[in-house]
């Protein structure tokens, strides 16, 4: 029988150890003749990059060797930071940021690139002796320059290919070698608001010809150009308000391939991102995301369409190969799986979990996917996981607390996909509600502009609704609701209690709390990103002020708990510090929890588990409620 307990209190199978022991993460797989390979990332060696291969016969072993880390800091978020090609793998080093060449068998060399220079989302092309790849300069002053870029395989000589823009991603080579394509956007845009597609002719000397541009542009946004095998691109574009798949010839004339309300398209904050694959007959294996949920689909060469049924609500990257193809997937019961689809009979193989489901099924909590009335009209939406957990039920009458959770981003989407990390609260008595708020992506082009010029009101006043729809349809206790993020959800976390008196308590990890420090001292490729979401600095210094909860900090009276990288520089640390120091000294109850080594996001187990028990135990302090563990 269950045992009657306070929510908060209940003593939970999931502890925080869970979160990161025998877990990996999964990401860019690609296939290679027979072989398949992927990076996994391992919290128990540091966070660790580790690129594994699959042979044909089923062997998984490390390509990396133990003391190296397969890492791009390209964007300083990176992304894709390695290619294989007839067996030998190219990859990015983590710490020198060099490019080194492996044969089968043998160790790592560094290829000669010159410190300074960082790469992502290499191509080989065998023909000249090189890879092609996005090239990010360090060695100069001022901003770093990124520019298209080829290196020799036997010298390391750097040759650009393409400059003069401030930002490029995707280059793809033709199959028949002779012309490249690529995306570029320039400041203040993000790849979301403009990106274009490029095509350009190679020479005999290897430079390019002229360039010409297919797609893409303001109100466009061009997401993963490809090549067809019969010489014609496909690219995701939003030519319809929504990122759908096109398919071009070399005059830009675009022909839709499956028109539909849902998005074919991610918002490109790594390069090397991937949401379809051509396939070598002229099909198209294409995913799209609709009301928070992934499909996959084979577009015929005739235009019909035929889905492929999957155990998965949610799709991350996919790569593939003739008749093969390798994606990420998950559900609400089914950790992030690396599969392979072989589509001549459609089969499905799990070759790789991010983990095993630590805990028997029945204590997870099965997420919703909701919308909810916001200020000004709007509709916004989110995935709420009540609490649950077999063996405790509350004291008759009691409502729940509530954690309203913010991703990063702001172009990011809550998905409904296990997360323990989620699971976590449910099952200890405390509801989540995971916010898709006006900017999030998934919900076409208009929904996420509805954060431009209105960041730090229209994010914070869906929160603040969602929160208060829950509570008012008796799902959450009014008077216990907490609010958490991350970066730019942090950002929202603050905003949320100096501007608002709905939450009892705050989270912010690694949070945004002075705009103007934003703006003036981050990286270069968010470095233009507030002059969309707030307004151009210093033009609009009113604004940043207005906004900024540092200086709004003696207008918060709930307590927060501020968790910080001391590496970080997208979110330097001296702004959780300031805001820890400014609540302190009012006598607002805060803690500050720094961890050295991080950067943006926590990657070491011990760091991570850390930071969500002393969180929990601060919603006690402040709730009243003692945790079980």
């Amino acid at each position: 029988m269950a045992q009657i307990a306070p929510y908060g209190s209940w003593r939970s199978p999931i502890s925080a150890e869970m979160l990161v022991a025998r877990q990996v993460s999964l990401n860019w797989p690609a296939i290679d003749g027979a072989d398949i390979y992927w990076i996994e990332g391992r919290p128990q060696e540091g966070g660790r990059n580790v690129l594994v291969r699959r042979t044909a016969d089923g062997v998984v072993s490390d390509v990396t060797p133990p003391d190296m880390n397969v890492r791009t800091l390209v964007h300083e978020y990176g992304g894709a930071s390695y290619t294989v090609d007839q067996g030998e793998v190219f990859f990015v080093e983590f710490r020198d940021q060099l490019l080194y060449r492996q044969r089968p068998g043998e160790m790592p060399v560094a290829v000669g690139t010159p410190d300074g220079l960082r790469f992502a989302e290499m191509q080989v092309d065998r023909r000249r002796n090189r890879i092609i790849a996005i090239g990010e300069d360090h060695r100069g002053t001022g901003e770093a320059q990124n520019y298209l870029v080829a290196v020799d395989l036997d010298s390391g000589a750097i040759t650009p290919l393409h400059t003069g823009r401030d930002f490029v991603a995707a280059p793809r080579l033709s199959p028949d070698g002779n012309w490249l394509a690529w995306l570029a956007w320039d400041h203040p845009n993000m790849p979301w608001d403009a990106a274009e597609l490029w095509v350009a002719p190679i020479l005999e000397d290897g430079t390019l010809g002229s360039a010409r541009q297919l797609a893409g542009g303001a109100g466009d946004s061009c997401f993963q150009p490809e090549w067809t095998t019969d010489g014609h691109m496909l690219v995701v574009a939003e030519r319809t308000g929504w990122w759908n798949l096109y398919r071009l010839d070399l005059a830009g004339n675009a022909t839709p391939l499956y028109p539909l309300d849902a998005e074919f398209g991610q918002p490109l904050w790594q390069p090397g991102m991937r949401t379809y694959v051509p396939l070598a007959d002229g099909r198209v294996l294409a995913t799209y995301c609709r009301q928070s949920r992934w499909h996959m689909v084979i577009i015929e060469r005739d235009g019909s369409i035929h889905p492929i049924d999957l155990p998965v609500s949610v799709i991350n990257i996919v790569n593939g190969t003739g008749e093969r193809v390798v994606f990420t997937g998950s559900s609400p019961t089914t950790p992030t799986t690396l599969f392979l689809l072989d589509l001549s009979d459609q089969s499905l193989l799990p070759l790789r979990r991010s983990g095993e489901l630590p805990v028997d099924p029945a204590y997870l909590s099965l997420p919703e996917v909701i919308s909810f009335p916001s200020a000004g009209g709007r509709t916004a939406y989110g995935i709420f996981y009540p609490p649950h957990n077999p063996d405790f039920v509350a004291p008759e009458g009691e409502l729940p607390p509530l954690l309203v959770m913010i991703h990063g981003g702001p172009t990011a989407a809550a998905q409904p996909t296990l997360r323990l990390s989620i699971q976590y609260w449910t099952s200890r008595g405390i509801g989540v509600l995971d916010v898709n708020y006006g900017g999030s992506t998934g919900f076409g082009r208009a929904y996420r502009e509805l954060l431009d010029g209105a960041w730090g009101v229209v994010d914070v006043e869906d929160c603040i609704a969602g929160a208060q729809f829950l509570a008012a349809t008796g799902r959450a206790d009014p008077n216990r609701l907490l609010i958490t993020g991350g970066s730019a959800g942090g950002f929202t976390v603050l905003a949320a209690l100096a501007f608002h008196k709905v939450f009892r308590a705050g989270a912010s990890h690694f949070g945004v709390a002075d705009l103007a420090a934003l703006a003036r001292d981050t990286h270069k490729f968010e470095s233009r990103y507030l002059d969309r979401l707030v307004g151009p600095y210093p033009e609009r210094a009113d604004l940043y002020e207005a906004r900024s909860p540092l200086t709004h900090a003696d207008q918060i009276t709930s307590p927060v708990i501020f968790f910080q990288g001391l590496e970080d520089k997208v979110v330097p640390p001296a702004q959780s510090e300031m805001m820890y120091e400014a609540l302190r000294s009012r006598g607002v109850y805060t803690e500050y929890v720094p961890f050295p080594g991080e950067q943006h996001g926590f990657r070491k187990a011990e760091n991570i588990i850390t930071a969500i028990e002393r969180e929990l135990a601060f919603y006690g302090n402040v709730l009243g409620f003692t945790p079980a563990q």
